[in-house]
């Protein structure tokens, strides 16, 4: 749903027929995120207006509210825009392709979170370009044989005893 380093980040479920773009997060990781909350994140604050004010907001800048990462459910179907051309190349497929959304593995502190091209090929959402186009198509599809990951830690079992 959400890669491992963006759980400190406010994150928030996607939408259907949505608009998002590939985003680079504070933590140095690539997810999505609204267009719209980007831009309300750009937009310039207004000029302090004396010289005490500039160095109030200097020394203690405005708060702004951190762009949410959007979290998208495994056999989702996006749409995937702006497809670069070297992985147009490796991956067989066009500028714009329908995907769907997987996680390639179940492991603890690993990016895990991938696009499914129709023929098969996988590409992780790390591999994205910063500003790529993608729209939600349908949430409502379940990826075949996807079971929600259950781990059991033995230092919990052992405390349940």
């Amino acid at each position: 749903m959400c890669d491992y380093s963006l759980m400190s980040i406010p994150n928030r479920l996607a939408e259907e027929r949505e608009d998002l773009v590939a985003h680079r997060f504070p933590t140095g990781s690539m997810g999505l995120a609204s267009p719209a909350d980007l831009r309300r994140i750009a937009e310039p604050r207004e000029p302090a207006t004396g010289f005490w004010s500039a160095v109030k907001n200097f020394f203690s800048p405005p708060h702004t509210e951190p762009v949410p990462a959007v979290c998208i459910p495994p056999g989702a179907r996006l749409m995937l825009s702006d497809i670069p051309a070297r992985v147009q190349s490796e991956m067989a497929v066009g500028t714009e392709e329908e995907v769907t959304f997987t996680q390639i593995t179940a492991a603890i502190n690993s990016y895990r979170d991938s696009v499914r091209f129709a023929n098969g090929r996988v590409l992780r959402l790390q591999e994205l370009r910063e500003g790529q186009r993608v729209k939600v198509l349908d949430l409502s599809c379940a990826e075949p044989g996807f079971e929600p990951v259950t781990e059991e830690r033995a230092e919990l079992l052992y405390r349940l005893r």
